[in-house]
């Protein structure tokens, strides 16, 4: 698969570039496995003076080593002996910076934490020691959300406030999924999208292994996902062994539960019979893995509240392989696959709402955008979305089957919104359904 999008990412790494030739940079990329951060790079670092290391769990010792050969071959950096520590690695490239450019790409940066945590103040000391005088451009990326953002947004670690530049590399946009797909599969389906989007979320890893491997059919796509051989059944174990180093089974648990559509505390709580109050906490702010949502201009102390799964592939997965494993040690792949088949409907409902929901908020003409619904659950918008600048809004039912929706009853659920919250909003009406995509 060719690469796709990125301009703006792109023209932020580019100009960094360009800055560096006068003054440090020091770039923080994160984004969650397998969004395409070190594609991205590449892609806008071609034809420029760069070396790419990457943290492996080695010793120090053995990481230097490796790093001094790759940055003599890369960007010539000479270094006389053997260097054992990475502080005296990093002085070497900082002193080198001070008499020419370059950049300097270290993916994995999180990774250091484990090899030696006193690293991050050797960086810290040599970068304020040097970057007045230095020509470097240093780009760090991570995937583990939860250490980098205790390395970088804690006020109590020594890299906070170093970085001139941070940004986020998200999934693919509905639009660019939707370009990916036409390049490669000009007759699909509206299902057919709707379940590339269940699968991947936009995530570029995802999308290419299924373009790559011609699974351009609904049909086609839960086969893969359900092969002996498929790349999908342990990738959320394997992202989330990443994330979670204590009290994984309760982790697991917590997510398989809401994948489920348990998606309030007290539920959860009461299904695992234990306080979950600081794991859903980790879970939400740390791990960044769940969301806490709210009926839309609810009051912030508001007990009115959910959590869902923010990832649509750790959703997919949460609810129909995870809980499953057993099926997958005993290659029962079939039985797999009709679970999938049985519950697809309903699950992929809430897919829907979720797709709508974020093409409204890409369009650029809402504020905010969410769900809205009273503390007594009998009224409930799917989609309530509002332009806090020109006071307009707009209120939606989403259903697969367009016939299911009634444009009266959701008439009637627009009165039960709070009228000194939404009264100031000019709100129309809209339906949305598979037809739609």
């Amino acid at each position: 698969m060719r690469f796709y999008d990125r301009k703006n990412e792109i023209e932020i790494l580019q100009e960094n570039e360009r800055q560096a030739h006068d003054t440090a940079v020091f770039t923080v990329l994160t984004g969650r496995r397998r969004v395409g951060k070190t594609s991205l790079v590449t892609h806008a670092l071609e034809g420029v003076e760069w070396a790419y290391l990457f943290v492996s769990k080695d010793s120090e010792a053995a990481l230097c080593q490796k790093f001094q050969r790759e940055l003599e071959q890369q960007v010539g950096i000479h270094m006389y002996g053997q260097v054992a520590n990475f502080r005296d690695l990093f002085k070497v490239i900082m002193e080198e910076s001070t008499r020419r450019h370059f950049t300097i790409v270290i993916d994995e940066f999180q990774n250091l934490h484990k090899i030696n945590p006193a690293i991050f103040s050797e960086i810290q000391d040599l970068w304020d020691r040097y970057h007045n005088r230095s020509r470097l451009n240093l780009i760090v990326s991570g995937s583990i959300m939860s250490l980098m953002k205790r390395i970088f947004e804690d006020a109590n670690e020594p890299l906070y406030g170093r970085p001139t530049s941070k940004f986020t590399l998200r999934p693919f946009t509905i639009e660019v999924l939707k370009e990916i797909f036409h390049d490669h599969f000009p007759d699909y389906s509206n299902e057919d999208l709707l379940c590339l989007y269940m699968l991947t979320g936009g995530v570029a890893k995802y999308v290419e292994l299924l373009m790559d491997g011609k699974c351009f059919t609904k049909v086609k796509m839960l086969n893969n996902i359900c092969r002996q051989d498929s790349y999908f059944l342990s990738e959320g174990r394997d992202l989330m062994n990443q994330e979670f180093s204590d009290d994984s089974v309760t982790y697991f648990s917590i997510l398989q539960l809401i994948a489920n559509g348990m998606t309030r505390r007290a539920d959860i709580d009461g299904a695992l019979m234990k306080d979950t109050g600081t794991f859903i906490q980790n879970l939400e702010r740390d791990f960044r893995i769940i969301s806490r949502i709210k009926p839309l201009l609810s009051k912030p102390n508001s007990k009115t509240s959910a959590y869902e799964i923010s990832d649509q592939f750790l959703r997919f997965w949460f609810r129909f392989v995870c809980p499953y494993q057993s099926l997958i040690e005993r290659q029962h792949f079939s039985l797999l696959r009709s679970n999938i088949d049985t519950n697809y409907d309903v699950f992929s409902g809430r897919t829907l709402e979720q797709y709508f929901q974020a093409n409204l908020m890409e369009s650029g003409k809402y504020t905010k955008v969410g769900n809205w619904w009273d503390r007594k659950g009998e009224n409930e918008l799917d989609i309530v979305a509002i332009n806090e600048f020109d006071m307009t809004g707009l209120v939606a039912e989403v259903k697969r089957n367009p016939r299911k929706i009634s444009i009266p009853k959701l008439k009637d659920k627009l009165n039960a919104l709070p009228k000194d919250c939404f009264g100031k909003y000019n709100l129309s009406f809209q339906a949305f359904s598979l037809e739609d995509m």
